[in-house]
């Protein structure tokens, strides 16, 4: 089983950005926003309670497909891996802060293959399902990625050594306090300065860091993050799920 954070982690992107395309007008406190519970300095809670007040007007369909028309983009064999999963028989669940309503509208319009899970933020969703099979968890905190992993393994009689987690920020490091304590295997994928300060604090070692390694704080080069394929993941997915 693999449970993946998405933004900065599957996808250059930031969980706020479908916003910042409606509303330009809120890209810098939006930013903020980010920065400030990435960093555990808020909770999502929070964050989302800034947000809902931001917003001029809920976000629609339409306006959620205006932007993924114009912006969507993975990095490089993100959609061929959760096939790759799929063909396998390993169930890929994406786990993230992002909005429920975000993935909605990804899996009604192909913009990636089918998963059976999704964890994600309501503030942002849908009343008519276009999304196919996939069952949606609400994610209200950051600590609910492990809840709702720990859900999901469970349901599925999934031992938790069987599990990969990915994760990129200080948002994952409690998804990564859980996988250390239960024996999840623990991939940092482009990993930034506050995931590894969260990890050092809590004695967490990251069983493999993939991608750009950005814990020294150099500055982000998406042209290199662009050029690191995800599919060169499949073999440690396999010998994890296999052991």
């Amino acid at each position: 089983m693999v449970s993946s954070d998405w933004n900065g982690c599957l996808a250059p992107c930031g969980p706020f950005d479908f916003i910042s395309f409606t509303y330009p007008g809120l890209k810098s406190d939006l930013s903020a926003i980010f920065k400030q519970y990435t960093g555990n300095i808020i909770s999502l809670g929070e964050a989302a309670a800034q947000i809902r007040k931001l917003l001029p007007d809920p976000i629609s369909p339409d306006q959620m497909d205006a932007y993924l028309d114009e912006s969507f983009t993975t990095y490089t064999g993100v959609p061929e891996l959760i096939e790759w999963c799929s063909s396998h028989n390993i169930l890929f669940m994406i786990n993230t802060t992002g909005m429920i309503g975000y993935f909605q509208q990804i899996f009604a319009n192909n913009f990636l293959p089918p998963v059976p899970v999704v964890s994600a933020h309501p503030l942002i969703r849908y009343l008519r399902n276009t999304s196919g099979s996939c069952r949606f968890y609400e994610l209200l905190e950051t600590r609910d990625k492990s809840k709702n992993t720990d859900r999901v393994a469970r349901s599925l009689a999934i031992p938790a050594a069987k599990i990969i987690l990915l994760g990129d920020s200080g948002g994952d490091g409690p998804h990564f306090e859980w996988g250390k304590a239960n024996g999840a295997f623990l991939v940092g994928s482009m990993t930034k300065p506050s995931l590894d300060v969260y990890c050092r604090k809590k004695d967490i070692d990251i069983d493999l860091r993939f991608g750009l390694d950005y814990s020294r704080r150099e500055k982000r080069n998406l042209l290199e993050e662009s050029q690191v394929n995800f599919m060169n993941l499949a073999t440690t997915i396999e010998e994890i799920v296999d052991q």
